[in-house]
């Protein structure tokens, strides 16, 4: 892909931070780093936006999500969050007994 040089003015924590990647190796360098950030913050703007599309999608066929619906669907979320948890920490549990 070709490259383009470009002038930003970045918070100075956030440029100290690109110079700690690179000086522990997590970057090549500093421009290397905010690349790679941009490309991220681009896959989670596309995601976002595939998202919104799809919500209107559902709720042009099968209407509006209502309150009610989004907090049965916190529930089921917790209860299956629960369940991985409890899933997890019982095979670490074997696995430690050497099950």
């Amino acid at each position: 892909m070709t490259k383009r040089r470009i002038a930003v003015t970045v918070d100075e924590d956030l440029i100290e931070a690109a110079s700690g990647a690179v000086n522990d190796g997590d970057a090549s360098s500093v421009s290397a780093w905010v690349n790679e950030a941009m490309a991220d913050k681009n896959e989670h703007r596309r995601r976002h936006k595939a998202l919104d599309e799809a919500i209107a999608d559902y709720e042009a066929e099968f209407g509006k999500i209502n309150s009610e619906e989004l907090e049965e669907q916190r529930r089921l979320d917790k209860i299956a969050a629960e369940q991985v948890r409890a899933d997890g920490i019982r095979r670490r549990a074997q696995r430690e007994l050497g099950a």
